[in-house]
Protein backbone atom coordinates (compact mmCIF):
# COMPACT_ATOMS: atom_id res chain seq x y z
CA UNK A 1 0.00 0.00 0.00
CA UNK A 2 1.12 3.56 -0.65
CA UNK A 3 0.76 5.24 2.73
CA UNK A 4 1.17 9.01 3.00
CA UNK A 5 4.52 10.42 4.07
CA UNK A 6 4.91 10.28 7.84
CA UNK A 7 2.67 7.22 8.29
CA UNK A 8 4.34 4.05 9.54
CA UNK A 9 2.42 0.83 8.83
CA UNK A 10 3.37 -2.40 10.58
CA UNK A 11 1.75 -5.48 12.19
CA UNK A 12 0.27 -5.08 15.67
CA UNK A 13 1.93 -6.91 18.54
CA UNK A 14 1.18 -7.20 22.25
CA UNK A 15 3.43 -4.26 23.02
CA UNK A 16 0.98 -2.04 21.10
CA UNK A 17 -2.18 -2.82 23.05
CA UNK A 18 -2.19 0.32 25.23
CA UNK A 19 -1.90 2.57 22.16
CA UNK A 20 -4.50 0.43 20.40
CA UNK A 21 -6.94 0.79 23.31
CA UNK A 22 -6.44 4.57 23.23
CA UNK A 23 -7.28 4.59 19.51
CA UNK A 24 -10.48 2.62 20.14
CA UNK A 25 -11.47 4.97 22.97
CA UNK A 26 -11.06 7.94 20.61
CA UNK A 27 -13.23 6.18 18.03
CA UNK A 28 -15.93 5.48 20.62
CA UNK A 29 -16.22 9.16 21.57
CA UNK A 30 -17.21 9.98 17.99
CA UNK A 31 -18.85 6.85 16.58
CA UNK A 32 -20.75 5.85 19.75
CA UNK A 33 -20.75 2.15 18.94
CA UNK A 34 -20.70 0.89 22.52
CA UNK A 35 -17.58 -1.13 21.71
CA UNK A 36 -15.08 -0.50 24.52
CA UNK A 37 -11.99 -2.64 25.04
CA UNK A 38 -9.06 -2.48 27.42
CA UNK A 39 -5.47 -3.54 26.80
CA UNK A 40 -6.01 -7.04 28.25
CA UNK A 41 -9.02 -7.58 25.98
CA UNK A 42 -6.85 -6.71 22.99
CA UNK A 43 -4.16 -9.15 24.05
CA UNK A 44 -6.84 -11.84 23.90
CA UNK A 45 -7.83 -10.63 20.44
CA UNK A 46 -4.27 -11.14 19.21
CA UNK A 47 -4.32 -14.70 20.63
CA UNK A 48 -7.36 -15.62 18.50
CA UNK A 49 -6.69 -18.91 16.70
CA UNK A 50 -8.25 -17.46 13.51
CA UNK A 51 -5.58 -14.77 13.35
CA UNK A 52 -1.88 -14.55 12.54
CA UNK A 53 -1.00 -11.11 13.96
CA UNK A 54 2.22 -10.88 11.95
CA UNK A 55 0.27 -11.05 8.67
CA UNK A 56 -3.39 -10.37 9.48
CA UNK A 57 -3.11 -7.12 11.42
CA UNK A 58 -1.86 -3.66 10.58
CA UNK A 59 -1.32 -0.64 12.78
CA UNK A 60 -0.89 2.85 11.39
CA UNK A 61 1.36 5.17 13.37
CA UNK A 62 2.09 8.90 13.27
CA UNK A 63 4.29 10.77 15.73
CA UNK A 64 4.45 7.74 18.01
CA UNK A 65 0.67 7.36 18.24
CA UNK A 66 -1.50 4.65 16.69
CA UNK A 67 -3.91 6.47 14.39
CA UNK A 68 -5.46 3.49 12.61
CA UNK A 69 -5.66 -0.29 12.59
CA UNK A 70 -6.96 -3.15 10.49
CA UNK A 71 -7.55 -6.85 11.18
CA UNK A 72 -8.56 -9.85 9.08
CA UNK A 73 -9.89 -13.14 10.47
CA UNK A 74 -10.40 -16.32 8.48
CA UNK A 75 -13.16 -18.81 9.31
CA UNK A 76 -11.89 -22.14 10.63
CA UNK A 77 -14.44 -24.08 8.60
CA UNK A 78 -16.88 -23.31 5.79
CA UNK A 79 -20.58 -24.14 5.99
CA UNK A 80 -21.95 -22.31 2.95
CA UNK A 81 -19.68 -19.33 2.19
CA UNK A 82 -16.12 -18.56 3.25
CA UNK A 83 -16.73 -15.24 4.99
CA UNK A 84 -13.42 -13.53 5.71
CA UNK A 85 -14.08 -11.04 8.49
CA UNK A 86 -12.42 -7.63 8.39
CA UNK A 87 -12.46 -4.67 10.75
CA UNK A 88 -10.60 -1.43 11.28
CA UNK A 89 -10.81 2.27 11.97
CA UNK A 90 -9.01 5.55 11.54
CA UNK A 91 -8.61 7.99 14.43
CA UNK A 92 -11.27 10.72 14.09
CA UNK A 93 -8.57 13.40 13.90
CA UNK A 94 -7.01 11.65 10.87
CA UNK A 95 -10.12 10.94 8.84
CA UNK A 96 -10.87 12.34 5.36
CA UNK A 97 -7.24 12.14 4.30
CA UNK A 98 -7.53 8.94 2.25
CA UNK A 99 -6.23 6.65 5.00
CA UNK A 100 -9.49 4.75 5.30
CA UNK A 101 -9.54 4.06 1.57
CA UNK A 102 -5.99 2.71 1.60
CA UNK A 103 -6.69 0.66 4.72
CA UNK A 104 -9.75 -0.90 3.06
CA UNK A 105 -7.64 -1.84 0.04
CA UNK A 106 -5.24 -3.62 2.40
CA UNK A 107 -8.08 -5.45 4.17
CA UNK A 108 -9.61 -6.66 0.90
CA UNK A 109 -6.22 -7.74 -0.46
CA UNK A 110 -5.35 -9.70 2.67
CA UNK A 111 -8.82 -11.27 2.78
CA UNK A 112 -8.31 -12.51 -0.77
CA UNK A 113 -4.94 -14.01 0.12
CA UNK A 114 -6.39 -15.86 3.11
CA UNK A 115 -9.34 -17.18 1.14
CA UNK A 116 -7.06 -18.49 -1.62
CA UNK A 117 -4.73 -20.12 0.90
CA UNK A 118 -7.32 -21.64 3.25
CA UNK A 119 -10.59 -22.33 1.39
CA UNK A 120 -9.95 -21.90 -2.36
CA UNK A 121 -12.72 -24.30 -3.42
CA UNK A 122 -15.46 -22.46 -1.53
CA UNK A 123 -17.38 -19.35 -2.53
CA UNK A 124 -15.61 -16.48 -0.79
CA UNK A 125 -16.54 -13.01 0.34
CA UNK A 126 -15.15 -10.19 2.45
CA UNK A 127 -17.32 -9.31 5.44
CA UNK A 128 -17.33 -6.01 7.31
CA UNK A 129 -19.79 -4.38 9.69
CA UNK A 130 -20.76 -0.91 10.86
CA UNK A 131 -23.31 0.70 13.12
CA UNK A 132 -26.13 2.18 11.04
CA UNK A 133 -25.42 5.71 12.26
CA UNK A 134 -21.86 5.63 10.87
CA UNK A 135 -22.72 6.93 7.42
CA UNK A 136 -19.07 7.50 6.56
CA UNK A 137 -18.24 3.82 6.98
CA UNK A 138 -21.24 2.82 4.88
CA UNK A 139 -20.25 5.22 2.11
CA UNK A 140 -16.68 3.90 2.10
CA UNK A 141 -17.77 0.26 1.95
CA UNK A 142 -20.23 0.88 -0.88
CA UNK A 143 -17.55 2.72 -2.84
CA UNK A 144 -15.63 -0.56 -2.93
CA UNK A 145 -18.66 -2.50 -4.12
CA UNK A 146 -19.81 -3.86 -0.76
CA UNK A 147 -23.55 -4.48 -0.43
CA UNK A 148 -25.73 -4.81 2.65
CA UNK A 149 -26.09 -8.48 3.56
CA UNK A 150 -27.59 -8.73 7.04
CA UNK A 151 -28.97 -6.57 9.84
CA UNK A 152 -28.40 -6.97 13.56
CA UNK A 153 -30.05 -5.26 16.51
CA UNK A 154 -28.31 -4.29 19.74
CA UNK A 155 -30.78 -4.37 22.65
CA UNK A 156 -30.59 -3.14 26.25
CA UNK A 157 -32.59 -3.68 29.42
CA UNK A 158 -32.38 -1.88 32.75
CA UNK A 159 -32.19 -4.30 35.66
CA UNK A 160 -34.20 -2.22 38.12
CA UNK A 161 -37.33 -3.39 36.30
CA UNK A 162 -39.23 -6.53 37.43
CA UNK A 163 -38.45 -9.74 35.56
CA UNK A 164 -41.45 -11.73 34.22
CA UNK A 165 -42.01 -15.09 35.87
CA UNK A 166 -40.69 -17.88 33.67
CA UNK A 167 -39.87 -21.17 35.37
CA UNK A 168 -38.80 -24.20 33.32
CA UNK A 169 -41.41 -26.89 32.71
CA UNK A 170 -41.58 -29.94 34.93
CA UNK A 171 -38.77 -32.39 34.30
CA UNK A 172 -36.22 -29.67 33.47
CA UNK A 173 -33.80 -28.04 35.88
CA UNK A 174 -31.76 -24.85 35.81
CA UNK A 175 -28.06 -25.15 36.60
CA UNK A 176 -25.33 -22.53 36.74
CA UNK A 177 -22.46 -23.06 34.27
CA UNK A 178 -19.66 -25.37 35.41
CA UNK A 179 -16.44 -26.30 33.57
CA UNK A 180 -17.35 -29.99 33.73
CA UNK A 181 -20.10 -29.26 31.18
CA UNK A 182 -17.93 -27.21 28.87
CA UNK A 183 -17.30 -29.75 26.11
CA UNK A 184 -20.94 -30.84 26.03
CA UNK A 185 -21.90 -27.16 25.86
CA UNK A 186 -19.54 -26.55 22.91
CA UNK A 187 -21.04 -29.45 20.98
CA UNK A 188 -24.56 -28.29 21.83
CA UNK A 189 -23.76 -24.76 20.66
CA UNK A 190 -22.39 -26.07 17.36
CA UNK A 191 -25.62 -28.00 16.80
CA UNK A 192 -27.98 -25.22 17.88
CA UNK A 193 -26.44 -22.47 15.76
CA UNK A 194 -25.90 -24.45 12.58
CA UNK A 195 -29.09 -22.96 11.08
CA UNK A 196 -28.03 -19.38 11.96
CA UNK A 197 -26.66 -17.12 9.24
CA UNK A 198 -22.89 -16.81 9.12
CA UNK A 199 -22.20 -19.36 11.88
CA UNK A 200 -19.27 -21.75 11.69
CA UNK A 201 -18.71 -24.51 14.27
CA UNK A 202 -16.35 -23.75 17.16
CA UNK A 203 -13.25 -25.86 17.60
CA UNK A 204 -12.00 -26.65 21.11
CA UNK A 205 -9.38 -23.91 20.77
CA UNK A 206 -11.71 -21.20 19.48
CA UNK A 207 -14.37 -22.11 22.05
CA UNK A 208 -11.94 -21.56 24.89
CA UNK A 209 -10.54 -18.37 23.39
CA UNK A 210 -13.86 -16.74 22.50
CA UNK A 211 -16.20 -18.15 25.14
CA UNK A 212 -15.52 -20.17 28.29
CA UNK A 213 -11.82 -19.30 28.45
CA UNK A 214 -12.20 -15.59 27.78
CA UNK A 215 -11.47 -13.16 30.60
CA UNK A 216 -14.82 -11.51 29.90
CA UNK A 217 -16.82 -14.73 30.38
CA UNK A 218 -18.95 -14.84 33.52
CA UNK A 219 -19.68 -18.48 34.27
CA UNK A 220 -21.34 -17.64 37.57
CA UNK A 221 -23.96 -15.60 35.70
CA UNK A 222 -24.50 -18.16 32.91
CA UNK A 223 -27.24 -20.79 33.15
CA UNK A 224 -28.13 -24.04 31.43
CA UNK A 225 -31.45 -25.89 31.27
CA UNK A 226 -30.91 -29.61 31.67
CA UNK A 227 -33.10 -32.56 30.75
CA UNK A 228 -31.42 -35.25 32.77
CA UNK A 229 -27.82 -34.92 31.60
CA UNK A 230 -28.74 -33.35 28.24
CA UNK A 231 -28.27 -29.61 27.73
CA UNK A 232 -31.60 -28.47 26.33
CA UNK A 233 -30.99 -24.70 26.42
CA UNK A 234 -28.38 -22.24 27.68
CA UNK A 235 -27.53 -18.58 28.21
CA UNK A 236 -23.86 -17.49 28.29
CA UNK A 237 -22.86 -14.11 29.73
CA UNK A 238 -19.93 -11.71 29.60
CA UNK A 239 -18.71 -8.49 31.19
CA UNK A 240 -16.13 -6.00 29.93
CA UNK A 241 -14.30 -4.18 32.70
CA UNK A 242 -13.14 -1.43 30.34
CA UNK A 243 -16.76 -0.70 29.45
CA UNK A 244 -17.72 -0.35 33.11
CA UNK A 245 -14.73 1.89 33.82
CA UNK A 246 -15.61 4.26 30.98
CA UNK A 247 -19.41 4.37 31.30
CA UNK A 248 -19.86 3.86 35.03
CA UNK A 249 -22.58 1.31 34.19
CA UNK A 250 -22.07 -2.33 35.08
CA UNK A 251 -23.59 -4.31 32.21
CA UNK A 252 -24.01 -8.08 31.92
CA UNK A 253 -23.85 -8.91 28.22
CA UNK A 254 -25.78 -11.95 27.03
CA UNK A 255 -23.56 -13.36 24.32
CA UNK A 256 -25.22 -16.64 23.35
CA UNK A 257 -28.76 -17.95 23.83
CA UNK A 258 -29.58 -21.33 22.40
CA UNK A 259 -32.13 -24.15 22.49
CA UNK A 260 -31.76 -27.54 20.84
CA UNK A 261 -34.19 -27.95 17.96
CA UNK A 262 -36.06 -30.81 19.61
CA UNK A 263 -36.69 -28.64 22.69
CA UNK A 264 -37.76 -25.42 21.01
CA UNK A 265 -41.19 -23.95 21.72
CA UNK A 266 -41.24 -24.95 25.41
CA UNK A 267 -40.07 -21.66 26.92
CA UNK A 268 -36.73 -23.04 28.09
CA UNK A 269 -34.59 -20.14 26.83
CA UNK A 270 -37.02 -17.70 28.43
CA UNK A 271 -36.72 -19.50 31.75
CA UNK A 272 -32.91 -19.37 31.59
CA UNK A 273 -32.94 -15.70 30.60
CA UNK A 274 -35.32 -14.81 33.45
CA UNK A 275 -32.98 -16.54 35.88
CA UNK A 276 -29.96 -14.71 34.45
CA UNK A 277 -31.66 -11.31 34.69
CA UNK A 278 -32.89 -11.90 38.23
CA UNK A 279 -29.47 -13.04 39.43
CA UNK A 280 -27.72 -10.20 37.61
CA UNK A 281 -29.82 -7.57 39.38
CA UNK A 282 -29.07 -9.18 42.74
CA UNK A 283 -25.35 -9.25 41.90
CA UNK A 284 -25.27 -5.48 41.33
CA UNK A 285 -25.46 -5.27 37.56
CA UNK A 286 -27.38 -2.22 36.40
CA UNK A 287 -28.08 -3.21 32.81
CA UNK A 288 -28.12 -6.16 30.45
CA UNK A 289 -27.39 -6.10 26.75
CA UNK A 290 -27.44 -8.47 23.80
CA UNK A 291 -27.32 -8.58 20.02
CA UNK A 292 -29.73 -10.39 17.73
CA UNK A 293 -30.00 -11.12 14.02
CA UNK A 294 -33.04 -9.21 12.74
CA UNK A 295 -33.97 -12.31 10.71
CA UNK A 296 -33.17 -14.86 13.43
CA UNK A 297 -34.99 -18.08 12.46
CA UNK A 298 -36.04 -18.93 16.04
CA UNK A 299 -38.02 -15.75 16.76
CA UNK A 300 -35.46 -14.53 19.28
CA UNK A 301 -36.33 -10.86 18.79
CA UNK A 302 -39.85 -11.39 20.12
CA UNK A 303 -38.50 -13.37 23.07
CA UNK A 304 -36.18 -10.57 24.12
CA UNK A 305 -38.91 -7.96 23.76
CA UNK A 306 -41.16 -10.04 26.01
CA UNK A 307 -38.48 -9.84 28.70
CA UNK A 308 -38.23 -6.06 28.52
CA UNK A 309 -35.33 -5.55 26.11
CA UNK A 310 -35.62 -2.58 23.75
CA UNK A 311 -33.71 -1.57 20.62
CA UNK A 312 -30.58 0.43 21.36
CA UNK A 313 -28.82 0.48 17.98
CA UNK A 314 -28.77 -1.24 14.61
CA UNK A 315 -25.80 -2.75 12.79
CA UNK A 316 -25.27 -3.62 9.15
CA UNK A 317 -23.08 -6.45 7.88
CA UNK A 318 -21.70 -5.75 4.41
CA UNK A 319 -20.38 -8.29 1.90
CA UNK A 320 -18.06 -8.13 -1.09
CA UNK A 321 -17.67 -11.25 -3.30
CA UNK A 322 -14.11 -12.48 -3.78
Amino acid sequence: MNWPEGIVARPIDKGDVVAWAELLAAREKVDQEGEIYGAEDLIEALDDSRLDPAHDTIGLWADGRMIGYGMVRISETVVDVDRVHTEGTIHPEWRRRGLGTTLMRWLIHRAGELHTAQHPDAVGEVSNGAISTNTGAGTLLRSFGFEEARYFIDMKRRLDQPVPDAAPADGFRLQVYGPELDEALRLTHNEVFLDHWGFTPRSVESWKARHAGSRSFRGGSSYLVLDGETIAAYVLCYEWDADTALTGIRELYIGQVGTRRSYRGRGLAKAALAKVLTEAAQAGYQRSGLGVDADNPTGALGLYESLGFTVHSKWITYRLPL
